[in-house]
């Protein structure tokens, strides 16, 4: 260990940009076992690791599988690796770790960070590709849990229910478990047979899987609640947001979740709507987060004729990981910063465009983020054949809520034990996007497991 100094950080092998347009394959190579042992071998051992107390929502055992790879055991750390995370080699792809464990690394200061998020997810492929598996028991008690969506958080929670021998039935609306990870992230950066490896898992473990079926419309949720022991509802936060601008009902403009959703309903086979068909026409996406990025890197590959991002703050201020913004830039996406949507409309020629203004940032607010500040005799239009917008995404009215005794906030966030995940009715637990608001996929991995382990605490005692 400690080998920080002779080896540096490096960063898994990605294809040529000009290769990767081609397809929606994922464009990283991760490491082999000689490299993932190299990599790990940095690692200096911290008496109090910050990468796991204050830079991992699910406060995975880093250094401890560190330590494991890099003495050639890949088995504990496998397993290691997989007992706080529900699906680590997932998480190791999607994660921004430099905000988060990388970000909080001792060695980020001068060294290069230990490349945290491509070691996690190396650890289970060459766990599997040897051979290994996870410990399921097999359904071994009477108490049986309904999960309600199978997006990041219910996945989670489902992971350890069946590892602690809980029976669990999952309904799902969609034709494809996996809610975001399946629909709203594209493949070039998570490969979708990485996620159904791990519903097969579940499924050997003991999941039953209902898939197409709709709360509130193919069954109530009352009935769940009365047919199990517990309820967790994992709902996400999947209605987008929009721009409160004049003309944004336009046939031709629609938003983030719509385009990606069906964008991989046609990779999975489907028939993809012309207004989604995206070769030759401009595109501009307003928005600067990751979903935007997504957006970005999905039109190009479509085949558009030009890709635009407009977004209302400076580069230093922008949402986006480093990471997404470089590998959008090297695909040929144009960034246009400092610019904030007005009003979508038909110009004299018939010709669709978004009338901008140019802004610039103030000072700071109660956040403690800039504000933006709009610049007088600033607007022009910006022409587009499609005009995306990825502007974040709020809880979807879910009406059996008020029936069955759950309380929303002003925002129709479900309100929540932070600490178990129980909300005001006594069987139901929740967590994830429709308790915080659209947020990161290990907090909602996180959230999963922490109401997962208060219903076995409640269930088995």
């Amino acid at each position: 260990m400690q080998n920080f100094v002779e080896t540096p950080r490096h960063e898994p092998e990605k294809t040529d940009a000009t290769q990767r347009l081609r397809n929606f394959d994922e464009i990283y190579r991760f490491f082999n076992n000689r490299q993932v042992r190299r990599q790990a071998e940095r690692c200096v051992q911290c008496g109090d690791p910050f990468c796991t107390t204050i830079g991992c929502p699910l406060q995975n055992h880093i250094p401890q599988w560190l330590e494991a790879v890099a003495t050639k055991d890949l088995e504990r750390a496998f397993l290691l690796s997989n007992e706080s995370s529900p699906f680590p080699e997932i998480l190791g792809r999607i994660c921004p770790q430099g905000q988060l464990c990388e970000g909080a690394c001792t060695l980020d200061d001068g060294y290069g960070a230990i490349t945290i998020g491509a070691i996690e997810a190396s650890i289970t492929e060459l766990a599997f590709a040897a051979g290994l598996e996870l410990p399921f028991p097999g359904i071994c008690h009477a108490q049986k849990v309904a999960v309600v969506g199978s997006g990041p958080a219910g996945f989670s929670c489902a992971h350890f229910l069946l590892r602690a021998g809980i029976g669990v039935e999952m309904y799902e609306r969609a034709e494809t478990p996996g809610g975001l990870l399946s629909y709203g992230i594209p493949g070039f950066k998570l490969e979708k047979t990485l996620v159904e490896r791990r519903f097969e898992l579940l499924r050997k473990a003991g999941l039953k899987l209902h898939l197409q079926q709709e709360i509130g419309k193919d069954i109530k949720l009352n009935e769940l609640i009365e047919q199990h022991d517990a309820v967790f509802l994992g709902i996400g936060a999947t209605r987008g947001s929009k721009a409160g601008i004049k003309g944004e009902e336009h046939e031709q403009l629609f938003l983030a979740m719509d385009y990606l959703t069906q964008k991989q309903r046609h990779l999975f086979g489907k028939e993809l709507p012309e207004k989604y068909r995206m070769h030759g026409k401009r595109v501009v996406i307003i928005g600067g987060g990751d979903t935007a990025m997504d957006c970005l890197r999905t039109a190009i590959r479509d085949g558009a004729a030009s890709v635009s991002c407009l977004y209302r703050r400076d580069r230093a201020n922008m949402p986006g990981s480093r990471k997404e913004f470089h590998n959008a830039v090297e695909e040929g996406v144009e960034f246009c910063f400092n610019l904030a949507p007005k009003e979508v409309r038909v110009d004299a020629d018939g010709r669709l465009c978004v009338d901008m203004v140019s802004t610039r940032m103030g000072e700071r607010g109660a956040d403690g983020r800039q504000c933006v500040e709009i610049i007088p005799n600033t607007e022009h239009c910006v022409p587009a054949d499609v005009i995306i917008l990825a502007l974040g995404f709020d809880v979807a009215a879910f009406p059996e809520l008020e029936e069955i005794g759950v309380k929303t906030d002003k925002w129709g966030q479900l309100k929540i034990d932070p600490l178990t995940g129980l909300t005001d009715n006594p069987k139901v637990y929740a967590g994830g996007d429709c308790y915080r608001g659209a947020d990161l996929v290990v907090t909602a991995a996180a959230d999963g497991r922490r109401a997962a382990l208060a219903i076995m605490q409640r269930l088995l005692a």
